[in-house]
């Protein structure tokens, strides 16, 4: 229908943590312990290393196909990847849409703020089902990544 948005399939976390298993994709090293976040309203407002990341590191995370895994399902400012994915909001402009806090809970855990999500929660161990043995108690990004990601999406502008 013309004006209309395309169709986008619904898929659950499950499957698009099944996504990033079977293609690969990097899991933080286990850690003791997950470092304490506070969540207000739709943002974890601090920093989880409590120093800003680098949005170098964080674009590549972003693009690398085997980390973040983010373009899988969102596009953005990436000519060099032609196959980008259309499930999630495009990245340009995330720094002005969201705030950092609002993009820092979005990639530690988007469930809180949005129950319906497919996005996986990047920074979260607890409550996941059907989690291979090898990436159980393991994030998929480490704390410094997750601060390397918000820092690069704060600068689309």
């Amino acid at each position: 229908m013309p004006g209309s948005e395309p169709l986008r399939p619904k898929l659950s976390a499950s499957a698009v943590l099944a996504a990033l298993t079977l293609t690969g994709a990097s899991v933080a090293p286990a850690r003791a312990e997950l470092v304490h976040y506070t969540i207000a309203g739709d943002a974890i407002a601090h920093s989880l290393t409590g120093t800003k990341g680098d949005a170098l590191r964080g674009r590549a995370i972003v693009a690398n196909r085997n980390v973040g895994l983010c373009l899988l399902c969102h596009s953005g400012p990436f000519p060099e990847d032609r196959f980008q994915g259309n499930i999630g909001p495009d990245l340009s402009g995330a720094g002005s849409r969201w705030s950092e806090g609002q993009l820092r809970l979005r990639i530690v855990d988007a469930g809180k703020f949005n129950p319906e999500t497919i996005m996986p929660p990047f920074y979260r161990v607890d409550g996941l089902s059907r989690v291979p043995a090898a990436y159980r108690d393991k994030p998929v990004l480490t704390a410094v990544e997750v601060e390397d990601v918000v820092a690069y999406l704060m600068t689309l502008k």
